[in-house]
């Protein structure tokens, strides 16, 4: 059995946390058993996510989207209450990473996304250079979306441009306003998980390809990383679970 303390002090220093300007805390969000055995990961604390550590025993459900988002109602009422009621009676920690976990270089969502779809990275960009940039084999743009769909099982939202794909810039989740910093690198195509409306204008305008790929389905790779190189690292046991969410 391990110490809660040892594993959020080694999680805090592998994603130096202190590092991040957030719009959550990152680490411990609920504080339950001090002696863990069993990680359950997933995307989000949700609800059904809860449901499933507490059905696979786990001692820390380990997430990316976890709790006390800035500018939220601060009241625990609905579903808030609920999922902390099922956390507490359950004795399970909660352990969320949000931006320190997109950004790192090795377990990062950004990263390996990158490595699913075949991109050699040639740099890093943005705030805490969390989105990156490289090469692919050519395409066009709609043989990438469909490399896109095949890896990720879901299909992308696709602004189609007038030129091959050699070159892409990607940030997950909801960096689409990372676009422009993706043109100015001069890129063929950039990816994120969300959408705006705006970004269509940007996008047709600067003739460049843009994948709206799904805020879930691009960081589902990250806390699974994650949860597996802590089960190596401490000798625990790990269950990743992919919550369906289609967004």
């Amino acid at each position: 059995m391990l110490n809660r303390v040892n594993l959020i002090s080694y999680c805090d220093e592998l994603l130096d946390t202190g590092s991040f300007k957030d719009y959550c805390p990152n680490g411990l969000q609920v504080e339950g058993c001090e002696s863990v055995a069993k990680i359950v990961s997933g995307v989000t604390a949700s609800q059904a996510l809860i449901d499933a550590a507490i059905e696979h025993q786990a001692d820390v459900l380990l997430v990316h989207h976890g709790f006390f988002w800035k500018g939220e109602n601060a009241v625990l009422t609905g579903i808030k209450k609920r999922r902390l009621k099922s956390l507490l009676s359950n004795d399970i920690n909660l352990l969320a990473y949000h931006l320190p976990l997109d950004a790192h270089k090795k377990l990062g969502n950004n990263v390996l996304l990158a490595e699913k779809l075949g991109v050699t990275i040639e740099q890093f960009f943005a705030v805490n250079e969390i989105a990156l940039a490289g090469r692919v084999k050519e395409y066009t743009g709609s043989e990438f979306g469909q490399h896109i769909a095949d890896i990720l099982e879901r299909e992308p939202l696709h602004i189609d441009a007038d030129r091959a794909i050699s070159t892409v810039a990607l940030c997950t989740g909801a960096a689409q306003s990372y676009i422009e910093q993706a043109i100015e690198l001069g890129v063929d195509a950039f990816i994120s998980g969300e959408i705006s409306e705006n970004t269509w204008h940007i996008a047709k305008e600067n003739n460049i390809h843009y994948f709206a790929a799904g805020h879930h389905a691009t960081e589902r790779y990250g806390v699974q990383a994650m949860g597996e190189h802590l089960a190596g690292h401490f000798g625990l046991q790990h269950q990743f679970i992919d919550i369906v969410n289609p967004v």
